[in-house]
């Protein structure tokens, strides 16, 4: 088949350090507003970020002297955010009290202890690199970028702490990598990542095109670069293998997705819905076994909603093997919405919730392949992810069976 497009390079580059034991914690910073003046500190957090921590919660953090107002400690949490003197407890030295003025534009700061994340590898693949872009071959079980219960282990901490081991003065004069999409921390495969602001802005271009854009043509390969400004300037396909058999060989799925309120997901969580945003999943079966009874499915996404793939593969009735969330008709095994778990951890914060959440693993879902134009040549590349042993076809064992 002859076309402009390029199959790039295949890099064997492997990089990451090893996760230390705790992480540095968080600092959580807001500047009193004259909304703010009559508020106690314990109103103000415990209404603020109600879902960081249930009242008890921030109570403790209070006390444990969590909290600074303009760099000193405040443990009384009926200290009022007004323009009036208050007195403080200051540790420092022998020193004990000190007064001062709580106004209009002081600076309030939590200080989130550190805390032991949840395992998650570390090793990191590069795939293909240019003077713009990095694309790494992402593992299962690591997130991309900092939330919840994960703010160091994360793709972007490793390409950071990269950066700074090839160049230690980068940080003070250049931006890091910087991932440009995302994919569910149980999802493997392609991601990428941009080098330079430029590229960062337009590869995020080409991304928020797509959902913007659902319904238009896929990239052709027989258009010249010149042609490629009236398609798509990226297109991503997914290899995922589901429960039962699809019995169509092609499926367009259209089903909207937006947001219900769910347990232990501050934000709501995504699912199939006829009041949500516009979303388009193409699916072409590759693969039936009956004897296991699943699919294996390659996916092209057009637009990119959080979760997309494994809602419309639930939604048509074919959940992804393994998925702990998703269910038939594109929702969660359970919806109990109404559902509040005051509990909370040694930190003062909610406890993880015992119901399955979007970032749980164990479902086969890989970013296989992207082609795109390339922001600055405008060749159009190809850049693959190798498959897992479980996402290849029985041909493609073979095949690597006979290198």
């Amino acid at each position: 088949m002859s076309n402009p497009s390029q199959e790039a390079r295949a890099l064997t580059v492997t990089f990451g350090l090893p996760w230390p034991d705790l992480n540095d914690g968080l600092f959580y910073k807001d500047v009193v507003r004259a909304s703010d003046s009559e508020l106690t500190v314990i109103q103000f957090y415990s209404k603020k970020y109600k879902n960081s921590a249930p009242l008890q919660g921030w109570l403790q953090r209070i006390q444990n002297g969590q909290i600074t107002i303009d760099g000193g400690v405040v443990r009384d949490p009926s200290t009022t955010l007004s323009e009036q003197f208050i007195r403080w407890t200051k540790r420092q030295r022998n020193r004990t009290e000190d007064l001062c003025l709580v106004e209009i534009g002081s600076e309030l700061v939590y200080h989130r202890l550190p805390w032991k994340e949840p395992d998650a590898p570390h090793w990191l693949e590069i795939i293909y690199e240019d003077d713009d872009m990095i694309a790494l071959n992402k593992p299962s079980g690591l997130q991309v970028l900092p939330g919840g219960l994960f703010q160091q282990r994360t793709v972007l901490t490793q390409l950071l702490w990269r950066a700074t081991k090839l160049s230690p003065s980068l940080m003070c004069h250049e931006p890091h990598p910087t991932p440009v999409h995302r994919l569910g921390r149980g999802t493997s495969g392609l991601l990428l990542c941009a080098k330079t602001k430029l590229a960062k802005t337009q590869l995020a271009a080409y991304f928020a095109d797509g959902t913007s854009h659902i319904g238009g043509s896929s990239i052709e390969y027989s258009k010249t670069s010149s042609e490629l400004g009236t398609v798509r300037k990226i297109l991503k396909i997914y290899r995922a293998l589901v429960t039962g058999i699809v019995c169509e060989n092609k499926v367009n799925v259209n089903q909207p997705i937006g947001i219900v309120q769910y347990p232990g997901v501050a934000k709501g969580l995504y699912v199939a819905s006829p009041s949500g945003k516009p979303a388009l999943s193409k699916v072409e079966v590759l693969e039936r076994d009956r004897n296991k009874n699943c699919t294996l499915v390659q996916v092209e996404i057009q637009s990119g909603r959080p979760h997309q793939i494994r809602i419309h593969l639930a939604f048509i009735g074919h959940p992804l093997l393994g998925d702990p969330l998703y269910v038939v008709g594109g929702g969660p095994q359970c919806s109990d919405s109404e559902y509040v778990d005051d509990s909370f951890a040694l930190d003062g914060g909610f406890l993880r919730p015992t119901k399955p959440v979007p970032g749980d693993c164990g479902y086969s879902l890989h970013a296989h392949q992207v082609t795109l134009s390339h922001i600055t040549t405008n060749e159009l590349i190809i850049i693959s992810a190798p498959l897992p042993p479980n996402l290849r076809t029985r041909k493609e064992v073979q095949e690597i069976g006979m290198r």
